[in-house]
């Protein structure tokens, strides 16, 4: 019986985990705020264990701080750190992206062209902020999929959820937003294409200019 236990507190765990992500990561807590198990027990109804369980996860992951027996805390927005994830944005995900467009196959590019299309259908209803985050961090990770290296994956999606804590702090800079979406589809052609350079280039704009937007969250708390 004893086995069974550990295999439902694993999946309320992973469950937990992933849904406390997602709310962290959408900005759903205060930057350094406290956060209290009892709290979070009632809101998310789960037990003790697990919860205790994702949270250590999540500090191991970056988006909590343990605080000794204190318990745990959302990290703070600092500019430093965020000049940091950009800067190793732009360096690990141009190096995955030239991998991918080297080693990817046309299965890959299927894929991609899919996960595009898909994009660009939400992109077309704004309304639909949640769908449309799940699918722009979709079509991220199917751009540099091929890369042949399974540690640059979890290093850039750790980045992405890191760097968009910030993003989704800041205010909707709509005319930067369509730059953004138009360099999604220039991204694909250039793959396509196999042009890494130009690739390249493009990849180290669109991560700059979501810097600079994520860089508004500090404007409008002063």
């Amino acid at each position: 019986m004893a086995i069974p236990k550990r295999k439902e507190r694993m999946t309320a765990s992973s469950r937990i985990y992933d849904t406390l992500r997602q709310d962290l990561v959408n900005g759903r807590f205060e930057a350094g705020e406290k956060v209290a198990i009892s709290a979070l027990k009632e809101r998310y109804s789960v037990g003790l264990s697990p919860l205790r369980e994702a949270l250590n996860r999540l500090a191991a992951y970056g988006l909590l701080i343990q605080e000794n027996q204190r318990g745990f805390r959302v990290p703070s927005l600092d500019r430093e750190e965020l000049d940091d994830i950009s800067g190793m944005r732009r360096e690990l995900e141009g190096m995955a992206l030239e991998r991918a467009i080297r080693f990817g196959d046309a299965e890959w590019e299927s894929e991609l062209l899919a996960a595009a299309h898909r994009l660009k259908r939400a992109d077309m209803a704004p309304e639909k902020v949640d769908e449309w985050e799940q699918l722009h961090a979709r079509f991220h990770r199917t751009l540099v999929a091929p890369c042949g290296s399974v540690w640059l994956l979890r290093f850039i999606e750790q980045l992405h959820d890191q760097f968009d804590r910030y993003r989704r702090m800041a205010p909707e800079a709509p005319e930067v937003r369509r730059v953004l979406d138009a360099q999604h589809g220039e991204l694909v052609e250039l793959a396509l294409e196999r042009d890494i350079e130009s690739a390249r280039e493009l990849m180290d704009d669109h991560i700059q200019r979501s810097y600079e937007v994520a860089l508004g969250g500090f404007a409008i708390r002063g």
